[in-house]
């Protein structure tokens, strides 16, 4: 006679050691063996071992549920039978407006394996503080479920907006899980880094996923996950200001999505923004177009953006306006303010100068600091006032992360309208120049105009002290 108990502590085992296939062995052998009255609490085992695979599985839980009830009807009134019930109906029904119930009794049942399951659901089902709501310390928790546990919490805070907290939660459940599941959360969690504005920590996170794949990736589920490191990797070598290393990344990322699955709009997406980087703006329009047409409707009005500023850096302002009030019409898109400025951009371009000025003034109203003041500046400078474009490029220089482009920018305008003005300052002259000059690569036109600048403000300098000349 078989003891159900142990029996499920063997299947935990096998489970914490990432072998399912015993695991499942295990419940199964026991299943031949049990009595009847014991069957049915196996078949919630099953049921709750199967739930691990997501969707996929949906016919495999009902079925053992449906096998636990006809066992045993009154296991349909267990917390643990209602909990795993309500988690398939929530993966089932993701689109019902009235989420299946989870009772009070389940959520704060004496068995942590029921509370799991209702956190589960409860997190399906669009309940998020609900499922944080559940008092569950991992202890509590088979091994196998600690790290799914952190994950779930993980995905109720990104829910609720909390995305620091989301990010801790993610590199807890890394630390609490071993091999492509640990390298999962690393990634989960640099996907928040990035969003935190934290280049240097999604890159961290990702340095210590990499080495947990296979040297020989041949499953299409683990090719598409290393697709996705790739693809973050992009976006920290971007931050991180090293556009070419970059390239490399999203490359690869394409070249196994398009091997093992289908391109996507985020790949493609990455693909524009770094190509717009390193200049090359015919084909990092053609990316974004590739994006827009692969796009879900909550990603649309962002490829329309970036595909907006990509028309404009090829200076087509009225084929941009047409996009960029499209991802403008989007009430619930975050970057509208930086749309508005864009298109203030755009009727700069038009020679609208008036209508420039009043759209760039609600972009910096409403929050888009930097591209705003860029359009003020380009204003104040066509109307000749050249103290007030300096103050708007001051402004941008301020605020504008530095060594990016409009940084960049604003230090070459900086130093220009100085020149103009006769180097009233030829010391701050002198500081707008040299940093623009250290960044702008001999090629570009400003190299040379920025190089006399410096040299012409240094003998200013010079002079104003007695001879003695900067090093």
């Amino acid at each position: 006679m078989i003891d159900v108990a142990t029996t499920w502590q063997q299947a935990c085992t096998a489970l914490a050691a990432g072998d399912y296939d015993t695991a499942f062995d295990v419940l199964e052998a026991a299943l031949r063996e049990a009595q009847p009255a014991q069957r049915g609490p196996l078949h919630l085992y099953l049921a709750s071992v199967h739930s691990l695979y997501g969707d996929p599985a949906l016919p495999d839980v009902q079925r053992e549920l449906q096998r636990a009830t006809r066992t045993d009807s009154a296991l349909a009134s267990t917390p643990l039978y209602a909990a795993l019930d309500a988690e398939r109906h929530a993966r089932a029904h993701p689109e019902e407006p009235t989420p299946p119930a989870v009772p009070p009794a389940v959520r704060t049942a004496a068995d942590p394996l029921a509370r799991y399951h209702a956190v589960c659901a409860l997190a399906l089902c669009g309940d998020p503080q609900a499922a944080l709501d559940v008092h569950l310390p991992i202890t509590e928790l088979p091994v196998h479920l600690r790290w799914r546990l952190r994950s779930w919490q993980a995905d109720a805070q990104e829910s609720l907006g909390h995305t620091q907290d989301a990010a801790h939660l993610y590199a807890e459940a890394a630390h609490l899980s071993a091999g492509l599941n640990r390298a999962t959360m690393l990634q989960e969690q640099a996907a928040l880094e990035l969003q935190l504005g934290n280049a240097e920590g999604a890159k961290r996170a990702l340095d210590q996923a990499r080495p947990l794949y296979p040297p020989a990736v041949t499953q299409d589920d683990d090719a598409l996950n290393l697709a996705t490191w790739h693809y973050l990797r992009a976006q920290a070598m971007l931050n991180l200001g090293r556009p070419e290393a970059a390239q490399d990344a999203i490359r690869e990322a394409d070249r196994l999505e398009r091997e093992h699955g289908d391109p996507s709009y985020g790949v493609a997406l990455v693909r524009g923004q770094v190509l717009t980087h390193l200049g090359q703006t015919e084909a990092a329009l053609t990316a974004f177009q590739d994006a827009l047409t692969l796009a879900a409707p909550q990603d649309r009005p962002y490829a329309n953006h970036e595909l907006g500023v990509a028309l404009l850096d090829l200076d087509r302002p009225v084929d941009a306006r047409e996009k960029l009030e499209a991802a403008l019409h989007e009430r619930d898109y975050p970057f509208q303010p930086e749309v508005l400025a864009d298109l203030a951009e755009c009727d700069y371009r038009l020679g609208r100068l008036a209508e420039a000025q009043a759209g760039a003034e609600a972009a910096m109203a409403q929050g888009a600091v930097v591209p705003a003041s860029l359009v003020l500046g380009s204003v104040a400078l066509d109307y000749f006032q050249l103290d007030e474009a300096l103050e708007h490029y001051e402004r941008v220089i301020r605020e504008a992360a530095p060594e990016t482009r409009d940084w960049i920018l604003a230090h070459q305008m900086a130093a220009d309208i100085m020149a103009q003005q006769g180097f009233p300052n030829p010391s701050a002259a002198y500081a707008h120049a040299q940093q623009a000059l250290a960044l702008t690569p001999e090629s570009d036109d400003w190299h040379a105009t920025l190089q006399d600048y410096v040299t012409r403000t240094q003998a200013l300098i010079g002079t104003q002290g007695g001879g003695r000349t900067l090093n």
